[in-house]
């Protein structure tokens, strides 16, 4: 997976690479570098 440094903050949902099960990935930028990172799973 790519990240964005761009982008401060931002929230989007993307699909597992491996089961294919759609995550909500959350990433944080402070000067261009990550401070932080979730993935977590959307019930389906």
């Amino acid at each position: 997976m790519l990240l964005d440094a761009s982008i401060n903050n931002q929230t989007y949902i993307e699909d597992c690479e491996v089961c294919c099960n759609p995550i909500q990935i959350t990433t944080q930028f402070n000067n261009s570098e990550l401070s932080v990172f979730q993935a977590n799973s959307i019930d389906q």
